[in-house]
């Protein structure tokens, strides 16, 4: 085993998906979640929650792991309900589909920082050029995390000639 000191050094501060105390990484139960029932059907779940709308209550949890629980627990009036919109903005990372581009339009003017944020890496990911103009806005948003996702997305956008 090595000392602290001799960590290696990764070439970027990305965070590094781990794999959480259930055992998956987010990406791997929504690939899991596509194998199950098709990549098109969880697109389509997806979208309804990144518009606010609901989905099925296993979507829900293979999207959002454990903490999904606490959130359908407590019900549509929760203040924690924006977390299905994250969750929808995070299944489209691992799960895209071009059907999705107007869902994610809204989603960078959510008033949820987590899912403004969620979506300005779906873009920068999926290199959805249409949407430029939009993550664009967010390099002056309020949050730091947002704007940083608005800044990264725009370099990613740029630099592909998305």
């Amino acid at each position: 085993m090595r000392p602290a000191s001799d960590k290696p050094k990764r070439a970027h501060n990305w965070p590094v998906a781990q794999r959480s105390h259930w055992g998956l990484t987010p990406r791997q139960s929504i690939e899991a979640e596509c194998v199950r029932r098709g990549r098109r059907e969880v697109v389509a779940g997806c979208v309804r929650l990144l518009s606010g709308e609901d989905a099925d209550v296993a979507l829900i949890l293979a999207l959002g792991g454990p903490p999904a629980r606490q959130v359908i627990d407590a019900g549509p009036g929760s203040d924690l309900r924006y977390w299905l919109r994250v969750w929808g903005a995070r299944g489209l990372l691992w799960a895209w589909d071009g059907s999705a581009a107007d869902a994610l339009r809204g989603a960078l003017g959510d008033p949820a920082w987590r899912v403004r944020e969620m979506a300005a890496k779906v873009v920068a990911r999926h290199l959805v050029g249409d949407l430029l103009p939009a993550v664009a806005e967010l390099r002056d948003d309020a949050v730091p995390r947002v704007r940083a996702a608005g800044v990264r997305a725009v370099a990613v956008l740029t630099h592909a000639g998305a």
